[in-house]
Protein backbone atom coordinates (compact mmCIF):
# COMPACT_ATOMS: atom_id res chain seq x y z
CA UNK A 1 0.00 0.00 0.00
CA UNK A 2 1.31 3.18 -1.01
CA UNK A 3 2.17 6.23 1.40
CA UNK A 4 -0.15 9.29 1.16
CA UNK A 5 2.07 12.49 2.20
CA UNK A 6 -0.21 15.79 3.60
CA UNK A 7 1.78 19.07 2.95
CA UNK A 8 1.86 20.97 5.81
CA UNK A 9 -0.48 23.72 6.74
CA UNK A 10 1.76 26.43 6.58
CA UNK A 11 3.48 25.84 3.11
CA UNK A 12 0.04 27.06 1.70
CA UNK A 13 0.51 30.60 0.55
CA UNK A 14 4.25 30.67 1.68
CA UNK A 15 7.46 32.01 -0.35
CA UNK A 16 11.28 30.94 -0.08
CA UNK A 17 14.34 32.28 0.41
CA UNK A 18 17.39 30.92 0.13
CA UNK A 19 20.16 31.70 2.22
CA UNK A 20 23.87 31.89 0.74
CA UNK A 21 25.75 32.04 4.68
CA UNK A 22 29.55 32.54 3.13
CA UNK A 23 28.07 34.99 1.14
CA UNK A 24 25.43 36.92 2.63
CA UNK A 25 27.76 38.88 5.13
CA UNK A 26 32.15 39.91 5.66
CA UNK A 27 31.53 37.56 8.50
CA UNK A 28 30.10 34.81 6.74
CA UNK A 29 29.05 33.41 9.91
CA UNK A 30 25.07 32.18 10.98
CA UNK A 31 25.24 35.24 13.75
CA UNK A 32 25.69 37.33 11.16
CA UNK A 33 23.49 36.87 8.75
CA UNK A 34 21.05 36.36 11.83
CA UNK A 35 20.75 40.56 11.94
CA UNK A 36 19.52 40.56 8.48
CA UNK A 37 16.36 38.39 10.39
CA UNK A 38 13.99 41.12 11.24
CA UNK A 39 14.92 43.09 7.39
CA UNK A 40 13.30 39.77 5.59
CA UNK A 41 10.65 39.12 8.14
CA UNK A 42 9.29 42.52 7.21
CA UNK A 43 9.99 41.91 3.64
CA UNK A 44 7.64 38.87 4.20
CA UNK A 45 9.82 36.11 4.07
CA UNK A 46 8.51 32.77 5.72
CA UNK A 47 10.70 29.97 5.07
CA UNK A 48 14.83 30.62 5.20
CA UNK A 49 16.73 27.45 3.22
CA UNK A 50 19.79 27.36 4.16
CA UNK A 51 22.83 25.94 1.71
CA UNK A 52 24.51 22.93 2.68
CA UNK A 53 25.31 23.81 6.64
CA UNK A 54 27.96 20.75 6.43
CA UNK A 55 31.66 21.06 6.68
CA UNK A 56 33.39 20.88 2.87
CA UNK A 57 35.85 18.04 2.06
CA UNK A 58 39.62 19.36 1.78
CA UNK A 59 40.75 16.19 -0.95
CA UNK A 60 39.88 17.57 -4.56
CA UNK A 61 38.70 21.22 -3.06
CA UNK A 62 37.86 23.38 -6.00
CA UNK A 63 39.24 26.34 -5.21
CA UNK A 64 39.97 27.95 -1.82
CA UNK A 65 36.86 27.33 -0.04
CA UNK A 66 35.02 24.43 -1.50
CA UNK A 67 31.73 23.32 -2.94
CA UNK A 68 29.26 23.71 -0.35
CA UNK A 69 28.21 20.35 -2.24
CA UNK A 70 30.83 18.30 -1.13
CA UNK A 71 30.51 16.81 2.46
CA UNK A 72 32.57 15.43 4.92
CA UNK A 73 30.43 14.85 7.66
CA UNK A 74 26.83 14.70 7.46
CA UNK A 75 25.94 15.54 11.38
CA UNK A 76 28.67 18.56 11.93
CA UNK A 77 28.86 22.23 11.16
CA UNK A 78 31.01 23.76 8.67
CA UNK A 79 33.34 25.69 11.00
CA UNK A 80 33.32 28.39 8.66
CA UNK A 81 29.77 29.44 9.54
CA UNK A 82 30.01 29.06 13.42
CA UNK A 83 29.43 26.28 15.70
CA UNK A 84 26.26 23.33 16.20
CA UNK A 85 25.18 25.65 18.90
CA UNK A 86 25.26 29.08 16.29
CA UNK A 87 22.99 27.08 14.45
CA UNK A 88 20.53 26.23 17.06
CA UNK A 89 20.67 29.88 17.41
CA UNK A 90 19.65 30.82 14.70
CA UNK A 91 17.11 28.45 13.95
CA UNK A 92 15.53 29.74 17.70
CA UNK A 93 15.79 33.42 16.41
CA UNK A 94 14.16 32.49 13.10
CA UNK A 95 11.59 30.42 14.74
CA UNK A 96 10.65 33.82 17.40
CA UNK A 97 9.87 35.83 14.28
CA UNK A 98 7.64 33.46 12.45
CA UNK A 99 10.29 32.35 9.91
CA UNK A 100 10.25 27.85 9.61
CA UNK A 101 13.78 26.65 8.67
CA UNK A 102 15.10 24.12 5.77
CA UNK A 103 18.31 23.09 4.99
CA UNK A 104 19.98 21.87 1.90
CA UNK A 105 20.54 18.12 1.81
CA UNK A 106 22.81 16.18 -0.28
CA UNK A 107 22.23 12.79 -0.68
CA UNK A 108 23.70 11.89 -3.96
CA UNK A 109 27.30 12.04 -3.13
CA UNK A 110 29.61 13.15 -0.28
CA UNK A 111 33.42 14.73 -0.90
CA UNK A 112 36.35 12.35 -0.92
CA UNK A 113 37.47 12.70 2.44
CA UNK A 114 34.11 12.26 4.07
CA UNK A 115 34.53 9.83 7.26
CA UNK A 116 32.54 7.26 5.25
CA UNK A 117 35.14 7.09 2.92
CA UNK A 118 37.32 5.35 5.45
CA UNK A 119 34.63 3.72 8.24
CA UNK A 120 32.04 2.22 4.88
CA UNK A 121 33.57 2.11 1.73
CA UNK A 122 31.17 -0.09 1.26
CA UNK A 123 28.67 2.69 1.17
CA UNK A 124 30.01 4.06 -2.25
CA UNK A 125 29.58 3.22 -6.06
CA UNK A 126 32.92 1.65 -7.61
CA UNK A 127 33.97 0.74 -10.49
CA UNK A 128 35.66 -2.38 -11.62
CA UNK A 129 38.94 -1.99 -10.33
CA UNK A 130 37.74 -0.92 -6.96
CA UNK A 131 38.18 2.69 -7.21
CA UNK A 132 35.39 5.30 -5.90
CA UNK A 133 33.06 7.14 -8.91
CA UNK A 134 30.98 9.58 -9.92
CA UNK A 135 28.20 9.58 -12.92
CA UNK A 136 27.60 13.10 -13.27
CA UNK A 137 31.00 14.85 -14.62
CA UNK A 138 31.56 16.53 -10.90
CA UNK A 139 35.09 16.55 -10.13
CA UNK A 140 35.06 17.20 -6.08
CA UNK A 141 32.67 14.29 -5.33
CA UNK A 142 31.82 10.30 -5.24
CA UNK A 143 28.60 8.98 -5.64
CA UNK A 144 26.91 6.83 -2.83
CA UNK A 145 25.35 3.49 -3.03
CA UNK A 146 21.52 3.33 -2.80
CA UNK A 147 21.63 -0.27 -2.97
CA UNK A 148 22.83 -0.76 0.29
CA UNK A 149 20.40 -0.76 2.74
CA UNK A 150 23.15 0.01 5.43
CA UNK A 151 24.16 3.30 3.71
CA UNK A 152 20.09 4.44 3.86
CA UNK A 153 19.33 3.65 7.70
CA UNK A 154 22.53 5.51 8.57
CA UNK A 155 21.34 8.58 5.86
CA UNK A 156 18.09 8.69 7.80
CA UNK A 157 19.73 8.75 10.61
CA UNK A 158 21.88 11.59 9.85
CA UNK A 159 18.62 13.89 8.65
CA UNK A 160 16.78 12.91 11.67
CA UNK A 161 19.84 14.12 13.83
CA UNK A 162 18.70 17.69 12.51
CA UNK A 163 15.08 17.69 13.01
CA UNK A 164 15.45 16.51 16.58
CA UNK A 165 18.74 18.35 17.39
CA UNK A 166 18.23 21.62 15.88
CA UNK A 167 14.46 21.76 15.50
CA UNK A 168 14.73 22.06 11.64
CA UNK A 169 11.02 22.58 9.83
CA UNK A 170 12.05 20.41 6.52
CA UNK A 171 14.65 19.96 3.63
CA UNK A 172 15.30 21.35 0.04
CA UNK A 173 17.03 17.80 -1.57
CA UNK A 174 19.85 18.47 -3.83
CA UNK A 175 19.19 16.54 -7.21
CA UNK A 176 17.14 14.29 -5.78
CA UNK A 177 16.60 13.04 -8.71
CA UNK A 178 19.95 10.99 -8.93
CA UNK A 179 18.55 9.12 -5.68
CA UNK A 180 16.23 6.12 -5.66
CA UNK A 181 12.69 7.91 -5.11
CA UNK A 182 12.02 4.58 -2.84
CA UNK A 183 14.73 5.92 -0.42
CA UNK A 184 12.46 9.51 -0.08
CA UNK A 185 9.66 7.51 0.56
CA UNK A 186 11.54 5.82 3.27
CA UNK A 187 13.39 9.31 4.83
CA UNK A 188 10.02 10.78 4.33
CA UNK A 189 8.18 8.21 6.78
CA UNK A 190 11.17 8.19 9.19
CA UNK A 191 11.87 11.85 9.83
CA UNK A 192 7.94 12.58 10.05
CA UNK A 193 7.59 10.11 13.17
CA UNK A 194 8.37 13.23 15.39
CA UNK A 195 6.18 15.55 13.26
CA UNK A 196 5.50 16.90 9.56
CA UNK A 197 7.91 18.48 7.99
CA UNK A 198 8.32 20.00 4.54
CA UNK A 199 10.08 18.75 1.53
CA UNK A 200 11.18 20.61 -1.73
CA UNK A 201 12.79 18.37 -4.29
CA UNK A 202 15.57 20.28 -6.56
CA UNK A 203 14.28 18.30 -9.89
CA UNK A 204 11.72 18.11 -12.53
CA UNK A 205 10.14 14.88 -12.37
CA UNK A 206 6.88 14.34 -12.22
CA UNK A 207 7.32 11.27 -9.93
CA UNK A 208 9.29 12.75 -7.33
CA UNK A 209 6.09 14.81 -6.15
CA UNK A 210 4.87 11.18 -4.98
CA UNK A 211 6.82 12.13 -1.84
CA UNK A 212 7.77 15.73 -2.12
CA UNK A 213 5.37 18.83 -1.20
CA UNK A 214 7.29 20.86 -3.98
CA UNK A 215 9.79 20.41 -6.97
CA UNK A 216 11.90 22.41 -9.33
CA UNK A 217 9.96 24.49 -11.92
CA UNK A 218 13.48 23.61 -13.84
CA UNK A 219 12.26 23.75 -17.41
CA UNK A 220 10.20 26.97 -17.29
CA UNK A 221 13.19 28.90 -16.04
CA UNK A 222 14.99 27.20 -18.85
CA UNK A 223 12.31 28.47 -21.11
CA UNK A 224 12.02 32.05 -19.86
CA UNK A 225 16.31 32.44 -21.06
CA UNK A 226 15.62 31.17 -23.85
CA UNK A 227 13.21 33.65 -24.73
CA UNK A 228 15.37 36.29 -23.86
CA UNK A 229 17.82 35.19 -26.45
CA UNK A 230 14.91 34.85 -28.78
CA UNK A 231 15.45 31.09 -28.89
CA UNK A 232 11.76 30.34 -28.41
CA UNK A 233 8.09 32.21 -27.97
CA UNK A 234 5.76 32.60 -25.80
CA UNK A 235 3.85 29.97 -26.73
CA UNK A 236 6.64 27.55 -25.61
CA UNK A 237 6.97 28.95 -22.14
CA UNK A 238 2.88 28.33 -22.41
CA UNK A 239 3.00 24.66 -23.12
CA UNK A 240 5.51 24.13 -20.83
CA UNK A 241 3.12 25.99 -17.70
CA UNK A 242 -0.35 23.88 -19.27
CA UNK A 243 2.11 20.69 -18.83
CA UNK A 244 2.93 21.92 -15.43
CA UNK A 245 -0.83 21.90 -14.68
CA UNK A 246 -1.37 17.98 -14.94
CA UNK A 247 1.23 16.91 -12.55
CA UNK A 248 0.53 15.12 -9.57
CA UNK A 249 -2.58 16.75 -7.73
CA UNK A 250 -1.01 18.12 -4.84
CA UNK A 251 2.03 18.70 -6.22
CA UNK A 252 3.46 22.26 -6.84
CA UNK A 253 6.30 23.44 -8.80
CA UNK A 254 8.90 26.24 -7.45
CA UNK A 255 9.46 29.07 -9.69
CA UNK A 256 12.52 31.75 -9.67
CA UNK A 257 14.63 33.95 -12.03
CA UNK A 258 17.75 32.96 -10.11
CA UNK A 259 19.52 30.67 -7.29
CA UNK A 260 23.00 29.70 -6.45
CA UNK A 261 23.64 27.76 -9.30
CA UNK A 262 22.04 30.17 -12.11
CA UNK A 263 23.80 33.48 -10.47
CA UNK A 264 26.96 32.07 -10.76
CA UNK A 265 27.38 29.94 -13.67
CA UNK A 266 24.42 31.32 -15.96
CA UNK A 267 24.23 34.61 -14.87
CA UNK A 268 22.31 37.28 -12.50
CA UNK A 269 19.13 38.07 -13.00
CA UNK A 270 19.27 41.28 -14.86
CA UNK A 271 21.97 39.64 -17.32
CA UNK A 272 19.12 36.82 -18.25
CA UNK A 273 16.45 38.75 -18.35
CA UNK A 274 17.04 42.46 -18.41
CA UNK A 275 14.11 44.76 -18.82
CA UNK A 276 11.77 41.97 -18.17
CA UNK A 277 13.27 40.70 -14.38
CA UNK A 278 10.49 42.33 -12.67
CA UNK A 279 7.68 40.95 -14.87
CA UNK A 280 8.87 37.43 -14.62
CA UNK A 281 9.45 38.00 -10.78
CA UNK A 282 6.12 38.88 -10.33
CA UNK A 283 5.02 35.53 -12.57
CA UNK A 284 7.54 33.23 -10.27
CA UNK A 285 5.39 35.21 -6.79
CA UNK A 286 1.70 34.71 -8.38
CA UNK A 287 1.53 31.60 -10.77
CA UNK A 288 0.13 28.48 -8.59
CA UNK A 289 2.85 26.88 -6.90
CA UNK A 290 5.74 28.38 -4.55
CA UNK A 291 8.32 31.33 -4.78
CA UNK A 292 11.64 31.18 -4.52
CA UNK A 293 14.00 34.30 -4.02
CA UNK A 294 17.83 33.80 -4.09
CA UNK A 295 20.27 35.87 -1.64
CA UNK A 296 20.62 39.52 -2.77
CA UNK A 297 17.68 39.48 -5.43
CA UNK A 298 16.02 42.21 -3.28
CA UNK A 299 19.09 44.94 -3.70
CA UNK A 300 19.39 43.59 -6.94
CA UNK A 301 22.70 41.70 -6.44
CA UNK A 302 23.85 42.65 -9.79
CA UNK A 303 27.35 40.42 -9.85
CA UNK A 304 27.84 36.67 -9.94
CA UNK A 305 28.92 35.29 -6.64
CA UNK A 306 31.60 32.73 -7.34
CA UNK A 307 30.96 29.64 -6.06
CA UNK A 308 34.09 27.95 -4.30
CA UNK A 309 35.59 31.51 -3.01
CA UNK A 310 34.36 34.04 -0.59
CA UNK A 311 32.67 36.65 -2.64
CA UNK A 312 30.33 38.49 -0.37
CA UNK A 313 27.12 40.48 -1.48
CA UNK A 314 27.44 44.44 -1.12
CA UNK A 315 24.84 45.40 0.66
CA UNK A 316 23.93 48.88 0.80
CA UNK A 317 21.25 51.21 1.69
CA UNK A 318 18.27 51.72 0.10
CA UNK A 319 17.53 47.61 -0.34
CA UNK A 320 16.16 48.91 -4.41
CA UNK A 321 13.57 46.14 -4.37
CA UNK A 322 12.60 45.82 -0.46
CA UNK A 323 9.06 47.24 -1.13
CA UNK A 324 8.77 45.28 -4.78
CA UNK A 325 8.63 42.27 -3.09
CA UNK A 326 7.05 42.85 0.33
CA UNK A 327 4.16 44.11 -1.55
CA UNK A 328 4.29 40.98 -3.67
CA UNK A 329 4.89 38.70 -0.85
CA UNK A 330 2.03 40.58 1.56
CA UNK A 331 -0.35 39.93 -1.28
CA UNK A 332 0.72 36.14 -1.59
CA UNK A 333 -0.10 35.92 2.02
CA UNK A 334 -3.46 37.60 2.41
CA UNK A 335 -5.06 36.88 -0.75
CA UNK A 336 -6.08 33.30 -1.10
CA UNK A 337 -6.65 33.42 -4.50
CA UNK A 338 -2.53 33.09 -4.64
CA UNK A 339 -2.51 29.78 -2.20
CA UNK A 340 -2.75 27.52 -4.98
CA UNK A 341 -5.75 25.14 -6.00
CA UNK A 342 -7.31 28.49 -7.02
CA UNK A 343 -9.47 28.67 -9.95
CA UNK A 344 -7.65 30.08 -12.88
CA UNK A 345 -8.80 32.51 -16.19
CA UNK A 346 -5.49 31.92 -18.80
CA UNK A 347 -6.74 34.68 -21.56
CA UNK A 348 -5.97 34.54 -25.36
CA UNK A 349 -5.45 37.89 -26.92
CA UNK A 350 -4.47 39.08 -30.03
CA UNK A 351 -1.07 39.52 -28.55
CA UNK A 352 -0.28 35.94 -27.23
CA UNK A 353 3.31 36.42 -28.37
CA UNK A 354 3.89 39.67 -26.05
CA UNK A 355 1.61 39.11 -23.47
CA UNK A 356 0.79 36.95 -20.29
CA UNK A 357 -2.34 37.74 -18.73
CA UNK A 358 -3.92 35.26 -16.28
CA UNK A 359 -6.87 35.64 -13.81
CA UNK A 360 -6.89 33.52 -10.60
CA UNK A 361 -10.24 33.04 -7.84
CA UNK A 362 -10.55 31.27 -5.17
CA UNK A 363 -12.94 32.16 -1.70
CA UNK A 364 -14.05 35.39 -3.46
CA UNK A 365 -10.49 36.61 -3.72
CA UNK A 366 -9.22 37.34 -6.90
CA UNK A 367 -5.67 38.45 -8.44
CA UNK A 368 -5.12 39.55 -12.02
CA UNK A 369 -2.02 39.42 -13.55
CA UNK A 370 -0.68 40.99 -16.77
CA UNK A 371 2.75 40.61 -18.08
CA UNK A 372 4.19 42.66 -21.29
CA UNK A 373 7.02 40.19 -21.98
CA UNK A 374 7.95 42.33 -24.93
CA UNK A 375 9.86 45.64 -26.22
CA UNK A 376 6.26 46.37 -27.85
CA UNK A 377 4.87 49.79 -27.09
CA UNK A 378 1.23 50.37 -26.00
CA UNK A 379 0.01 47.15 -26.57
CA UNK A 380 -3.42 46.76 -26.84
CA UNK A 381 -5.92 43.63 -25.26
CA UNK A 382 -8.87 42.21 -25.16
CA UNK A 383 -10.08 40.35 -21.55
CA UNK A 384 -13.25 39.25 -21.74
CA UNK A 385 -14.97 36.91 -18.40
CA UNK A 386 -17.39 36.64 -16.26
CA UNK A 387 -14.99 36.09 -13.38
CA UNK A 388 -13.21 39.76 -14.68
CA UNK A 389 -16.40 41.58 -12.80
CA UNK A 390 -15.69 43.17 -9.50
CA UNK A 391 -13.27 45.86 -7.76
CA UNK A 392 -9.96 45.88 -7.61
CA UNK A 393 -6.70 47.77 -6.05
CA UNK A 394 -3.67 48.38 -8.45
CA UNK A 395 -0.53 46.22 -6.61
CA UNK A 396 1.71 49.06 -7.60
CA UNK A 397 -0.21 52.28 -8.07
CA UNK A 398 -2.39 51.96 -4.86
CA UNK A 399 -5.23 53.06 -7.15
CA UNK A 400 -9.03 51.30 -7.04
CA UNK A 401 -10.95 50.38 -10.52
CA UNK A 402 -14.30 48.78 -11.11
CA UNK A 403 -13.44 46.18 -13.95
CA UNK A 404 -16.22 44.89 -15.78
CA UNK A 405 -16.85 41.49 -17.35
CA UNK A 406 -15.14 42.91 -20.31
CA UNK A 407 -11.48 45.41 -20.74
CA UNK A 408 -9.57 46.78 -22.86
CA UNK A 409 -5.76 47.23 -21.27
CA UNK A 410 -2.74 48.74 -23.15
CA UNK A 411 0.92 48.07 -21.89
CA UNK A 412 4.27 49.89 -22.81
CA UNK A 413 7.57 47.80 -23.27
CA UNK A 414 8.24 45.21 -20.29
CA UNK A 415 5.11 46.71 -18.27
CA UNK A 416 3.43 44.52 -16.13
CA UNK A 417 -0.26 45.34 -13.73
CA UNK A 418 -1.40 43.16 -10.92
CA UNK A 419 -4.65 44.30 -9.66
CA UNK A 420 -6.13 42.63 -6.26
CA UNK A 421 -10.13 42.31 -5.48
CA UNK A 422 -11.04 44.70 -3.04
Amino acid sequence: MSIKFETIDWAYGSNIYEVNTRQYTAEGTFSAFQQHLPRLRDMGIEILWFMPVTPISKEKRLGTRGSYYACSDYTSINPEYGTLEDFKTLVSAAHDLGFKVIIDWVANHTGYDHHWTKEHSEWYRKDADGNFVELNGWDDVIDLDYTNAALRREMIKCMQFWVEKCNIDGFRCDMAHLVPLDFWKEARKACEETRPLFWLAECDEEKYLEVFDVSYAWKWMHATEKFMRNEIGLGDINNILHGYANYHAKGWKLFFTANHDENTWNGTESEKYGPAAKAFAIFSVTWPGLPLIYSGQELPNNKRLKFFEKDVIEWHEPVELHVFYKTLLQLRRENSALHNEARMVWFSTDADDKILAYLLVKDHQKVLVILNLSGAERVKIDLADASLKGGYINLFSGLQHHLNEREIFELQPWEYFVYASV
